[in-house]
C-alpha cells in the first residue's frame, strides 16, 4: 500500500527473526531502509533480498550496545537519506534462564546493555535528526516480561521493563515536538533465538504455547504489522 513511500527507516537487529520480518514489511509498504545488526552476513542477506525484490536496503554492521557505532549509524543513514523518519530498536536477547539468587553478573549486565542500553542509545542519537526536521517515529521492542515478568529471567525482565519505561518517558518529552514515541510487547514468538531456546530447553516451545490464550506462538510477521502500526503515518 506504499504507506511509507520516501521514508526512511533504521531497523537494528535485523538479520532475522522480528527485525528481519520488519524490514521485508516496510521495504514492500516503500521505506528506505538501514538495517543493523551484529551479524554481518545475515543481516546483508536480509538487505540483498529485500533488493532482489525490488526494495530499498543497505546493511551496516552495528554493535548497539556502543555508542560510538550507535551514533555512526545514525549520521551514515542521515549522510545517506538526508533524514531520519523511523526508527526501530528491535535487537535484543535473553540470555540465559536462571533464578535471580543464581543470574550471573555478566548475565545480567550482557541483557542490560543489549536490550535497554540499545535502546537507549537509539533513541539518544536518532531523536537529533527527528528534532531537526519536527517530526519522527520510534518503536522500542519490549515484551511480555516487561509487563508481567517472567520467573527464571531476571535480567530480561527487568531490561524489557525499563524499556516500557524508557518508551514512556521519551513520549512525554518530544511529544510537542511532532516526535511519536511507542512500545511493541509481544509474547512469545518463533524466531530463531526461540528455536535455539528449545534445543537447549526442550519443551520449551509447549510450556509457552500454554500460557497464552490462543495457544499458539506468535509469527514474527504478526510483530512487524505491530511496529508498522505504531509507527504510524507521519506528515
Amino acid at each position: 500500500m506504499d504507506r511509507l513511500t520516501d521514508r526512511i527507516a533504521i531497523i537494528t537487529g535485523a538479520a532475522s527473526g522480528i527485525g528481519a520480518a520488519t524490514a521485508r514489511l516496510f521495504a514492500g509498504e516503500g521505506a528506505a531502509l538501514v538495517l543493523a545488526d551484529v551479524q554481518a552476513g545475515p543481516g546483508e542477506a536480509v538487505a540483498q533480498a529485500i533488493r532482489a525484490e525490488g526494495g530499498r536496503a543497505e546493511f551496516r554492521r552495528t554493535d548497539v550496545t556502543q555508542a560510538a557505532e550507535v551514533e555512526a549509524l545514525v549520521a551514515a543513514a542521515v549522510a545517506r537519506h538526508g533524514r531520519l523518519d523511523v526508527l526501530v530498536n528491535n535487537a535484543g536477547n535473553v540470555g540465559e534462564f536462571a533464578p535471580t539468587a543464581e543470574c550471573t553478573e555478566e548475565n545480567w549486565d550482557f541483557l542490560s546493555n543489549l536490550n535497554l542500553k540499545s535502546a537507549f542509545l537509539g533513541c539518544k542519537y536518532g531523536l537529533a535528526p527527528m528534532l531537526r526536521q519536527g517530526a519522527g517515529a520510534i518503536v522500542n521492542l519490549s515484551s511480555t516480561a516487561g509487563v508481567v515478568g517472567f520467573a527464571g529471567r531476571p535480567g530480561y525482565s527487568a531490561a524489557k521493563t525499563g524499556i516500557v519505561g524508557l518508551t514512556r518517558t521519551v513520549a512525554l518529552e518530544y511529544a510537542d515536538r511532532g516526535i511519536r514515541v511507542n512500545c511493541v510487547c509481544p509474547g512469545a514468538t518463533l524466531t530463531p533465538m526461540l528455536e535455539r531456546l528449545e534445543e537447549l530447553y526442550p519443551g520449551r516451545h509447549d510450556y509457552l504455547r500454554e500460557r497464552v490464550p490462543m495457544r499458539r506462538l506468535a509469527d514474527p510477521g504478526e510483530v512487524a504489522q505491530e511496529h508498522e502500526h505504531q509507527r504510524s503515518t507521519q506528515a
